[in-house]
């Protein structure tokens, strides 16, 4: 029997009283008229005249795409995202929460939870997740039954702002849900590289469901072929798992290796072949075949395959390896699942957590050419420059400069574009070949005897493809890229070619090769506090624990693990008020990442936190601009106390930062009775010369806020000629004339002339 699937769902319209189908091509029930309604949470601007249907998170920020009333079922979700940072796929995380409960159900980076892991962007065609526009739409058709409420958030937890997010939530409204419903679940964990001695387990938990999905994701350390373990769930409590497999490979229903592949249940998106730093993601849906559990299950897959001597002679087929692994779990179980430990955050997730991004376009004056002309595209896709190269054919090329920080073993990743008129090229690091270990290398510190040919034609602009360039020992100092062009596709118009970015990471050292694995009931990285007794109702927890257990650790943690504390109060949001006065004075720690999770808790207290204010606006002249950007957010969501910071406020209003200026601009448009002082110091920005589009669109979005009190601001708005900002200041100046919302302003109230 299928439980639970979208595609019955959508195409046999069967309701939840009738029960799953048998089978998806089953067509009778679609006339049948349906005792639901339909609805979708979006993006959109409700202003009519606005095409500003987007959202820009800074980082940090989180975005709620639904909060939904039920009892319902989301049905699909559809996410697009522009974003100029390196890994943004990882960096962005996915939570959906159900019934009011502080710990989310589904837990994973955007990228991984729609099948496609190591921040990269790739096509997908399976019926539960679809991925086209070369990876940058991502649907999904997982069904999520919900009794009181479903709230889902994307946070930004990289370091940039994302430039433009785009979301749709299709749901359906129910008048109830059968007893025999569970809710759906997704969790993300990662070991990089798994324990000695101890099988990678992908999901350990208690309850009643079955399990219905993989994502699996390897980074290879080491040469050859990683995948000889077997897959082995254990059920209930089963001391001898109750499935084993017989590969990796044939987990994802392949053999003899894997290739990129899609299909209905299973498919592989990533295949890099068998080199040090190839990357592979598979994903395998047991739709057809759930796996039920009563009590637990936990699945794991053994880290082993064929290893090799150092002078490149095979050892083994069948011997542990220390590749990094990461994977996503997903199941439907009875009620909401609190059990498992806290997700890595941020750049955590990342494959070595310290990718150095290089805009080579800022270099330009150093680039060096042969046969060819080199120039900058500005804003070519949404924020993404390009270091743009005019070539005369097979034979041109350009050399890019790049700076080493230090020494050590770096992976080097060339972000570089795709389009109709560009070029065949090739790439060499201080004149040697480079390449995205498509084949097997040799010795781990070999490099491939010719360089990888990276074709870059596409039918339109897509900016840009991670061409992973190789694992390279780099001395500190000056090294040069070369791309030369040999040759192009026939359907190319030319042989140009455009570079982003170029992102250096340092790979360091494989620290837990040697080390067991730890014992049966010890702490790992990541695990929630010991539990402590506890009468709080289940959804006044966070991961099956109360605030006054994160607040105790905080009080004696250190380092990375105090603003692991801090990520968790926040996670109590309002509830998290007691928290206040401890937290305040984290607002001046040593370590700028505590000092930014400080503010970002504050953030999700919002007015309750009021007593913070005027702390939060001492920290907005900090150093660092990640703690200058959580505090304006946390200003922003306290807007009946964020009075008390107002002159810091209008200061910040000048912050270097655009993304510092951008937040301040929405929070001085939220400040409660401030007019006063807001309105000429956003107008007098404005007629400054405000150059950052997104910039003048918060303080025009903010103007409109205050509304018939920024009657004074109407001619900066109106002398605003930006392309993309010209229809929110309508709105704004509709806003301020009308006294209604502008969400139901039409463009018919506009008239020109003095305010």
């Amino acid at each position: 029997m299928v439980y639970l699937i979208a595609a019955l769902l959508l195409l046999s319209g069967s309701t939840w009283a009738q029960g799953p189908a048998a089978d998806p091509r089953d067509m009778e029930g679609l006339p049948r008229l349906k005792d639901f309604s339909a609805y979708r949470s979006s993006s959109n601007n409700p202003y009519v005249d606005s095409n500003d249907d987007c959202k820009h998170p800074i980082p940090g920020e989180t975005v709620v795409l639904a909060d939904l009333q039920g009892p319902g079922i989301v049905t699909h979700l559809w996410v697009t995202v522009a974003d100029n940072e390196y890994g943004w796929p990882r960096l962005a995380r996915l939570r959906v929460y159900y019934d009011g409960y502080k710990t989310p159900s589904v837990d994973v980076p955007l990228g991984d939870f729609f099948g496609v892991g190591h921040g990269y962007e790739r096509n997908l065609n399976s019926l539960m997740v679809r991925n086209s526009s070369l990876g940058r739409a991502r649907n999904s058709y997982w069904p999520m039954p919900f009794r009181k409420s479903c709230r889902i958030t994307l946070t930004n937890e990289g370091q940039r702002r994302i430039t433009s997010l785009y979301y749709h939530v299709d749901w359906q409204k129910r008048d109830s849900l059968p007893p025999d419903i569970a809710y759906f679940h997704a969790y993300y964990r990662q070991e990089n590289p798994p324990w000695r001695g101890k099988n990678y387990t992908i999901l350990d938990v208690h309850g009643k469901g079955h399990y219905v999905g993989s994502v699996l994701n390897i980074i290879q350390t080491q040469i050859g072929w990683f995948g000889e373990g077997d897959d082995l769930f254990y059920v209930d409590g089963e001391k001898t798992p109750r499935i084993e497999g017989t590969g990796s490979e044939d987990y994802f229903n392949d053999a003899w290796g894997l290739r990129v592949s899609d299909g209905a249940w299973t498919g592989i998106p990533v295949a890099e072949g068998e080199g040090v730093g190839a990357r592979l993601t598979g994903y395998r849906w047991h739709v057809p075949d759930v796996i039920p559990f009563t009590k637990s299950l936990r699945l794991e897959i053994e880290h082993a395959g064929w290893t090799y001597n150092p002078d490149g002679t095979a050892r083994s087929g069948f011997e542990e390896r220390f590749d990094d692994f990461s994977s996503v779990a997903f199941w439907y179980q009875q009620g909401v699942n609190q059990d498992l430990p806290e997700v890595p955050y941020g750049d955590a997730r990342l494959p070595f957590g310290n990718a150095q991004q290089i805009e080579v376009e800022d270099a330009v004056g150093n680039v060096q050419t042969e046969k060819g002309e080199v120039s900058v595209q500005k804003e070519v896709f949404w924020s993404k420059d390009l270091l743009f190269f005019k070539s005369q054919g097979v034979g041109s090329s350009f050399t890019v400069p790049i700076g080493v920080p230090k020494g050590g073993r770096y992976e080097v990743v060339a972000q570089v574009a795709a389009a109709p008129d560009y070029g065949d090229y090739e790439i060499t690091l201080d004149g040697k070949p480079t390449s995205s270990t498509t084949i097997t290398w040799g010795l781990l510190d070999a490099v491939p005897s010719a360089a990888e040919t990276y074709h870059n034609y596409e039918q339109e602009i897509f900016v840009a493809n991670d061409h992973r360039l190789g694992w390279f020992d780099l001395a500190p100092g000056r090294h040069l890229l070369k791309f030369i062009c040999v040759g192009k596709d026939a359907r190319s118009g030319g042989y140009n070619l455009g570079v982003d970015d170029v992102v250096l990471a340092e790979v360091g050292q494989e620290g837990r090769e040697l080390s067991p694995a730890p014992s049966p009931g010890s702490a790992t990285p990541g695990s929630a506090p010991s539990p402590v007794p506890t009468e709080a109702r289940p959804e006044l927890l966070y991961r099956g624990q109360p605030l006054s257990a994160y607040m105790a650790q905080f009080r004696t943690a250190t380092g990375g693990a105090r603003a692991d504390s801090l990520r968790a109060i926040a996670a109590f949001g309002k509830d998290a008020a007691p928290a206040v006065n401890e937290i305040s004075p984290a607002l001046a720690d040593a370590a700028p990442e505590v000092r930014t999770a400080a503010a970002r808790a504050l953030a999700e207290v919002g007015d309750r936190a009021g007593s913070a204010a005027e702390a939060l606006g001492k920290a907005l002249s900090d150093s660092d601009q990640g703690v200058r950007e959580s505090v304006a957010l946390a200003l922003r969501e306290m807007p009946g106390s964020a009075v008390r910071a107002l002159p810091a406020l209008l200061v910040a209003l000048q912050d270097p930062a655009p993304t510092v200026r951008m937040t301040v601009a929405t929070a001085l448009g939220r400040v409660q009775g401030a007019a006063a002082q807001t309105v000429p110091a956003l107008a007098a920005r404005l007629d400054a010369g405000e150059s950052e589009v997104q910039v003048m669109r918060n303080i025009a979005y903010a103007l409109g806020e205050i509304g018939p009190a920024a009657r004074a601001a109407i001619p900066s708005l109106q002398r605003i000629q930006h392309l993309r900002v010209k229809y929110i200041a309508a709105e704004a100046i509709a806003s301020i004339r009308s006294s209604a919302p502008s969400s139901k302003i039409l463009w018919s109230v506009l008239v020109d002339g003095s305010p």
